[in-house]
């Protein structure tokens, strides 16, 4: 369990995803080193520490780490060229990953995807064990599962590969309440209202995140319930099923424009919680309260 002396790496601090974990963290009153790329972009919560620099420098990757109980890592450039999602994923991420083994640090939480899965029409649900998009899938997948699979060939850390589908949250970087929403005012309305919206808010996923760094969730042999010592372990997170339906006619309904549905085919199946659950993980947020919290902010002016 966490302790007042827990001390945790999180890269990427002032990121969406990061900011939420600091915040999970600080209230379980662990120690964060807070790795930002800009001065001042750490977020200001009592026992978080920035630390300015960049975590795929092995001397500062050696020196944040020093001491560490547990790392999180946060950062990857979706959108960005191949070239740079390779660099700071696959390159990069692996650094601080093998810093932290070679430190003592107990464990590894690295952000990684729902999006590595296969969900193609006709795939029924997805688990953990389920068919990965093969190489070739697109700049994204191809470099999260490229990086998944260079932190499981790091022998005697404890990582855990945690897959969130669309995460959903305010903020200015939000793909989902902020990014996608600007797109949706600019044309981008097409959608089968049918095909399955797999989705997670950020507070929650930053609730799992903490609990599995600061040690709330044990090791175990079977993985339904815990992760394994000195191996890689995949969990995914989301919340309750829901639709295009819901997500992109919540956004045009807000916006005041109308969603362009089509019948095309879709993946209707669900990602499989089973894990996290076996973990002791319940998200707090709904699907009525993430929408309503997408609506509005874009009721704002």
């Amino acid at each position: 369990m966490a302790t007042p002396s827990s001390v945790v790496v999180v890269t990427g601090a002032n990121g969406l995803v990061g900011t939420a974990v600091c915040r999970a963290l600080a209230a379980r009153s662990a120690q964060v080193r807070a790795v930002v790329r800009r001065a001042g972009s750490a977020p200001p919560l009592e026992g978080v520490t920035e630390h300015v620099g960049d975590f795929a420098d092995e001397s500062i990757a050696r020196a944040v780490t020093r001491g560490a109980d547990a790392v999180v890592t946060t950062v990857h450039p979706m959108g960005s060229s191949r070239e740079a999602q390779h660099r700071v994923g696959v390159e990069g991420t692996p650094v601080i990953a093998r810093a932290a083994r070679d430190a003592g640090v107990a464990r590894l939480v690295h952000v990684s995807t729902a999006g590595v899965y296969d969900r193609s029409t006709g795939v029924g649900d997805v688990a953990e064990d389920g068919a990965l998009l093969p190489e070739g899938s697109g700049a994204y997948p191809d470099t999260k599962n490229a990086t998944d699979a260079a932190l499981a060939q790091i022998d005697g850390l404890t990582t855990v590969l945690v897959r969130p589908p669309a995460i959903v949250g305010a903020g200015d970087t939000s793909v989902w309440n902020t990014l996608r929403p600007r797109a949706v005012r600019d044309g981008d309305r097409r959608a089968n209202p049918a095909q399955t919206w797999s989705w997670v808010h950020v507070d929650d996923l930053a609730e799992f995140i903490a609990d599995v760094a600061t040690g709330a969730v044990a090791t175990a042999d079977d993985a339904q319930r815990g992760p394994a010592a000195g191996r890689a372990t995949p969990v995914i997170v989301a919340g309750e099923p829901a639709t295009w339906g819901d997500y992109l006619g919540t956004v045009t309904d807000a916006l005041g424009v109308d969603p362009e549905w089509t019948d095309e085919p879709a993946w209707t199946g669900q990602l499989r919680t089973d894990r996290a659950h076996g973990w002791g993980w319940s998200p707090r947020v709904g699907l009525a309260q993430a929408l309503d919290e997408v609506r509005r902010g874009l009721a704002r002016p």
